[in-house]
C-alpha cells in the first residue's frame, strides 16, 4: 500500500489544520468547562467542505473516501480539539452521511444530505440500550407495524449529542428474535426527528467529553412514517455493521490526533522546564523514553488506520483492520496523554495546560464505541480461530 498523500489530500489536511487551529486549545478548554456544544467549530468545518467529504458530489459533498475523512479528522483533533472533536464526525458524516448515502432511498438522500453537508441539520444515533450494551442483537426497542408506518417503543443509553441533533438514527427490532431464523434478521434502521412526540431524554453526568453530552433516551409510542425507514425492512444488521466499522476508523483517527497533540505539548513543556540544574527536563531519559514509546505507538496506530481506510475505499473487507486500528489508537492515546501529564508534573493536572482534558476525553474511547475486550474477542475468534468466549 502506498500512503504517500496526493496533492488533493495534502490540501485537505492543510485546510483541516487551519480550521482546527482557529478553534484551538483555548476554545476547547472554554467549551469543555462550560459544557457547551462546539457549534461554531462544526459550522466552520462544514463551511470548509470537510463535513461532506464522503457525501456524493450530487448532494453537495466531495465524493471522496474514508482515507480523506481520516486525514481530516486527524488534523483537526491534533490542532487542539482532541478526541472529542472526532465525535462530531461520528454523529454527522458517519451516522448521518454514511447511512443516508449508502442505504437511504433517493428522496431521503436528496432531502437530507445537502443539509447535512451545509451543517443545517445534525444527527445522533440511538443504538445502545441499558440491558444490551455491546450485545446489539439483544436490543429490546421494538417498532410495531402501524398502518403505513410503525410505533416505536424502547429505551436507549449513552446516546451522543441528542439535545443538539435534528435527526436521530434509531436501531430497532421489527421482528422478535423468536420470529426469525437468524438473530441478525429482524433489525431495521429509521431516521426520525429528534423533536417528536414520545421522544424524551435526560443527560448523564460523566467524566469527560463535556462538549458532547450523553443521554438516556426514552421512546414511548413514537410514530414513525413509512418513508423514514432506511434500507431494507428487517435487513438492517449488515447495514449497521457498515456504519459501525466506519465509526471505528473515525474514532481511531481522532485518537491518533490526540496522541500527537499530547506528545507535542509534553515535548514543548519539557524543553522549557528546568528543575535541578540548568538543563531542560527534556534531557532526562526517564521522560524521553515514555514519550518516544508513545510516538512509536501513535505511528503504528496511524498506519493501521490508513490500512483500514484504504481497504474500505478499495472495496475490500476492512472490519478487522478497523477494529485493530481502534484498539491500537486507544492504547496510544491513553499512553500519550498519561505520559504527557506525568511529564508536566503538577501542571499537567491543571486545566491551564490542557492535557487533563485530552486525558479525560481519550479514556472514553478505550470503552467506546467498542471496548478493548470486545476487540480482543473478535481477534481471538475471527483471526485466530479460537472458540467463541461470550
Amino acid at each position: 500500500m502506498d500512503f504517500a498523500l496526493t496533492d488533493e489530500q495534502k490540501l485537505m489536511v492543510e485546510t483541516a489544520r487551519r480550521v482546527g487551529e482557529q478553534y484551538g486549545l483555548d476554545y476547547w478548554g472554554r467549551t469543555d468547562a462550560a459544557g457547551e456544544f462546539p457549534r461554531e467549530c462544526w459550522q466552520a468545518i462544514c463551511d470548509a467542505g470537510l463535513g461532506g467529504i464522503m457525501v456524493p458530489e450530487e448532494y453537495g459533498g466531495s465524493g471522496l473516501g474514508m482515507m480523506e475523512t481520516a486525514l481530516a479528522v486527524e488534523a483537526l483533533c491534533a490542532a487542539g480539539g482532541g478526541s472529542t472533536l472526532s465525535q462530531l464526525f461520528m454523529t454527522n458524516p458517519i451516522f448521518g452521511g454514511v447511512t443516508l448515502a449508502r442505504f437511504a432511498n433517493a428522496e431521503m438522500r436528496a432531502a437530507l444530505l445537502p443539509k447535512l453537508v451545509r451543517g443545517d441539520i445534525t444527527f445522533c444515533m440511538a443504538l445502545t440500550e441499558p440491558d444490551a450494551g455491546s450485545n446489539t442483537l439483544s436490543i429490546k426497542t421494538f417498532a410495531r407495524a402501524d398502518g403505513n408506518g410503525w410505533r416505536l417503543n424502547g429505551r436507549k443509553i449513552w446516546i451522543t449529542s441528542v439535545p443538539q441533533s435534528t435527526k436521530m438514527l434509531v436501531v430497532a427490532r421489527t421482528r422478535r428474535p423468536d420470529e426469525v431464523a437468524r438473530r441478525t434478521d429482524g433489525v431495521s434502521l429509521f431516521v426520525i426527528d429528534t423533536e417528536r412526540a414520545g421522544v424524551t431524554h435526560r443527560p448523564i453526568d460523566k467524566v469527560g467529553t463535556h462538549t458532547q453530552p450523553s443521554s438516556l433516551v426514552f421512546l414511548d409510542d413514537v410514530r414513525v412514517e413509512g418513508h423514514e425507514l432506511v434500507g431494507d425492512l428487517d435487513g438492517g444488521w449488515t447495514q449497521l455493521l457498515e456504519v459501525l466499522n466506519t465509526e471505528r476508523i473515525v474514532t481511531a483517527a481522532g485518537l491518533v490526533g490526540t496522541a500527537e497533540l499530547a506528545t507535542a505539548l509534553a515535548v514543548r513543556y519539557a524543553r522549557e522546564r528546568r528543575v535541578f540544574r540548568d538543563t531542560p527536563i527534556a534531557a532526562y531519559q526517564g521522560l524521553q523514553f515514555p514519550l518516544a514509546e508513545a510516538h512509536i505507538e501513535t505511528e503504528c496506530a496511524r498506519l493501521m488506520n490508513y490500512k483500514a481506510a484504504t481497504l474500505h475505499d478499495t472495496g475490500e473487507p476492512y472490519g478487522a483492520a478497523a477494529n485493530w486500528a481502534k484498539f491500537l489508537a486507544g492504547r496510544a492515546a491513553g499512553h500519550a496523554t498519561d505520559r504527557a501529564m506525568q511529564t508536566m508534573g503538577g501542571m499537567g493536572y491543571s486545566r491551564e495546560f490542557h492535557v487533563e482534558r485530552l486525558w479525560r476525553d481519550a479514556r472514553l474511547f478505550r470503552i467506546a464505541p467498542i471496548s478493548e475486550e470486545m476487540v480482543l474477542n473478535y481477534v481471538a475468534q475471527h483471526d485466530l480461530g479460537l472458540p467463541r468466549s461470550y
